[in-house]
């Protein structure tokens, strides 16, 4: 039985992929930071060299957006040193590395959906140090798939449950309207993931769902599928004050995707229809 070793398994993407993979072929390896400190070379290798995996998923991240700014080094650490790590081993031992990365590493103020080819300018530490990580598993793995998702929920928190949360004592909520990008479900990455696994069809990709469109509009589908009163009042960028930089459009288009494989994702409102069904 191949064995896949999967880091963050306790995040929403590690859930999604545990689910994924139940009653298949595959043998998983479940590591959060209690069992693998995936900043540490060392225990890294050491691991790897006992699980012998035939391919590492990395859903480890430091995702908080705005405590990146204050916590650099940790970001670094966790977004960049860890993926480098893991690269290594993955290589020592000949797994195939599987590395998740953001919209993030673009400027974000784009005109039309960005592509795999189109120039990379982060502006923040959240997206600097991501990049930093694209990078260093560029340079140290071998077999390597890099998928770029955005705006991600799945089984933990996220705005999904946070808007349901909010419609449970407010009559309407003030959301963002000016900001554009792509909900994707979880469960829609993790089908990806195990598309691409069993291929040798390396390299980098950009994963989201179908389609686009602002918070704002996301609130309202949500509250719509949960047959919700709540009123959204959508705001700008500026009235909603953050310590980090949000890009203004960073929708992801799956060119890759679409010029290697015949793997499509549901669209956005049908991927999110499914998801609130589970809830």
């Amino acid at each position: 039985m191949k064995k896949l070793l999967v880091t963050g398994c306790n995040g929403q993407l590690g859930k999604a992929i545990n689910k994924q993979y139940e009653n298949t072929e595959y043998e998983l390896v479940n590591t959060d930071v209690s069992e693998l400190d995936i900043t540490n070379v060392d225990a890294v290798v050491t691991m790897m060299k006992e699980v012998k995996p035939y391919a590492i998923i990395n859903c480890a991240a430091h995702t908080g957006v705005d405590a990146c700014e204050t916590e650099q080094e940790n970001a670094y650490r966790i977004n960049a040193i860890g993926p480098r790590n893991l690269s290594i081993a993955a290589t020592a031992v000949g797994a195939k590395m599987v590395h998740i990365s953001t919209d993030y590493v673009f400027e974000g103020n784009a005109a039309k959906p960005y592509v795999e080819f189109d120039a990379v300018n982060p502006q923040g530490m959240y997206g600097r140090t991501k990049l930093a990580g694209e990078n260093f598993v560029q340079a140290f793995a071998k077999d390597y798939f890099i998928i770029r998702t955005a705006w991600l929920y799945g089984d933990g928190k996220n705005f999904v449950k946070t808007m349901l949360r909010l419609a449970e004592t407010n009559d309407k909520v003030r959301v963002v309207g000016d900001q554009f990008g792509t909900p994707t479900s979880a469960a829609e990455l993790a089908k990806m993931i195990a598309y691409l696994v069993p291929s040798e069809n390396y390299g980098l990709f950009h994963g989201t769902c179908e389609g686009a469109c602002n918070w704002a509009d996301f609130a309202k589908e949500i509250f719509k599928l949960a047959g919700k009163s709540t009123q959204v009042e959508a705001i700008t960028t500026a009235e909603y004050k953050t310590a980090a930089v949000r890009p203004a459009y960073s929708v992801l288009e799956n060119y890759m995707l679409k010029l290697t494989t015949d793997f499509t994702f549901a669209s956005w409102e049908e991927a999110l229809k499914e998801y609130m069904e589970t809830l």
